[in-house]
């Protein structure tokens, strides 16, 4: 059996120094898991398409896309996930969460507290160490 492998764009949204977390809502896949916002590409999408759709789609904003970060491939049990991790700022006032549950902006000393999902966390361990420099 082959197990679905998604390519997926994420944002890590920055914000006077502070950075977006978003939580899964119960329904969703790895309910109530911290990530950041973002979805799967779809064909012939790149992702930087997909990440303006998906934030567009998510939660009715626009970001600035900076620069890329490394992307990070994780094995869950049942599914494969490929993360294309983008630096971004907010640039619209409102968020509106279609999907997530809550969100938080966070000093990054903090964003290691909250449970991740585990594709997540190599993201924000590059980040936070790009950020340290």
């Amino acid at each position: 059996m082959t197990l679905r492998h998604h390519h997926v764009a994420c944002a890590l949204i920055e914000k006077a120094g502070l950075l977006l977390a978003a939580q899964r809502s119960a329904t969703m896949t790895l309910p109530l898991k911290w990530e950041f916002p973002g979805g799967k590409i779809e064909a012939g999408e790149s992702p930087e398409e997909c990440l303006h759709r998906e934030l567009r789609e998510e939660m009715e904003i626009s970001v600035v896309i900076g620069r890329a970060l490394l992307p990070c491939t994780h094995h869950y049990t049942d599914f494969s996930v490929t993360l294309y991790p983008f630096v971004c700022q907010l640039s619209s006032a409102e968020i509106l969460l279609r999907e997530h549950a809550e969100i938080r902006w966070l000093a990054p000393e903090d964003v290691l507290g909250l449970d991740w999902a585990a594709a997540d966390l190599p993201v924000l361990k590059n980040y936070l160490s790009i950020a340290a420099l």
